[in-house]
This record gives structure tokens, C-alpha cells and sequence, in this order.
């Protein structure tokens, strides 16, 4: 952690880790609503491709992937590892939800569990680049200039440009759940 704060000093644990639950949330909630590009801006493009193909996976098959009475039971920092350009943590989190398939059709019940949520450990790995822009002095799009609320939404109301996290704060760069 020392290292950690040597490069970044404005680094806080508790923000970190609300940050991450808040993440984690978006992510299932986006995938519920199959609306991925709500959430693009805090992941990498391999993430958002992974997930991306999971959900047109669903929609070809007219099923809506669904995480009822989702929430984080616990995060923990795992690991951090100062690199030559990037920061990464790796980050466990324990969730609860009910994991099932709908028909988005007519919206039965097609498989999984819809009575009790089932726990989950989750290794997510958030990213950093050392030398990062200071996002406090943009909250506009890079595109037009518009203003972005990019804690809700990294997508331009007026162009339609996606603002690009990775320039100023740590992203999502790999998720497993097992």
C-alpha cells in the first residue's frame, strides 16, 4: 500500500472499495436491462466485448439474464502491483443474488435459481494508468464539450461519444465469478 501511495496520493481504500461495489453493481444491472453501453466507460474494451457477446448470446435466444435482490456481502483488496505504466488491484468481492433466465418475450421463468440467492465470489482486477489526467477538471465530452455526468452515464447526451475512463481513473480490466 505504501508504493501504492507514494504514486498515487490521492489513492483512499474505503472510496476504492465503493467504487468497486458500485461497478460490480452497474455491471449486473446493465446486463439486466440490456444496456452494456451505460457501463462502457469504466471497463476496458475486453471486458465490454466479453460481456458484449454475452448479451447478444441472450438476445439471440430471446432470454434476459436476471440478478434479483443483488448485493455485495464484502470486498476485499487482494492484491496491488505498481507496474512501469499501470497500477492494478485486485479486488475479491462475495455477492448474493438470484440468478436466472427470463423469456424476454413474455417474460416466464426459463432456468436458474428465482427463489434464494446463491453466493458468489467474484476477482475483479481495476486498472490505472500512472500518469493519469486529473478527472476533477473533466467532466465534459472530449468530443463536443458538453457536460457528462460520468459517475451515472459515459455517454454524450448531444454526440454520443463515450468518455474514456482509463485516461484518469482506474477501470475494470478483468472479472471472474465463480
Amino acid at each position: 500500500m505504501d508504493e501504492l501511495l507514494k504514486i498515487d496520493s490521492n489513492f483512499n481504500e474505503a472510496m476504492f472499495k465503493t467504487k468497486v461495489d458500485n461497478v460490480f453493481v452497474k455491471l449486473h444491472t446493465a446486463i439486466m436491462l440490456d444496456k452494456l453501453e451505460q457501463v462502457k466507460h469504466f471497463m476496458s474494451d475486453e471486458v465490454y466485448g466479453k460481456y458484449s457477446k454475452i448479451l447478444e448470446r441472450l438476445n439471440s435466444n430471446n432470454q434476459r439474464q436476471m440478478y434479483d435482490e443483488l448485493n455485495v456481502k464484502s470486498t476485499d483488496i487482494e492484491d496491488i502491483k505498481v507496474l512501469d505504466d499501470k497500477i492494478e488491484i485486485k479486488v475479491k468481492i462475495i455477492s448474493r443474488y438470484m440468478d436466472y433466465l427470463l423469456d424476454k418475450s413474455t417474460g416466464n421463468y426459463l432456468s436458474g435459481n428465482n427463489t434464494s440467492r446463491v453466493e458468489k465470489t467474484n476477482i475483479l482486477t481495476f486498472t490505472k494508468k500512472i500518469d493519469t489526467k486529473n478527472l476533477n477538471l473533466s467532466r465534459r465530452c472530449p468530443n463536443c464539450g458538453a457536460t457528462m455526468d460520468i459517475n451515472n452515464y459515459g455517454k454524450c447526451d448531444y454526440c454520443g461519444s463515450i468518455f474514456k475512463l482509463d485516461d484518469y481513473d482506474y477501470i475494470l480490466t478483468n472479472i471472474e465469478t465463480y
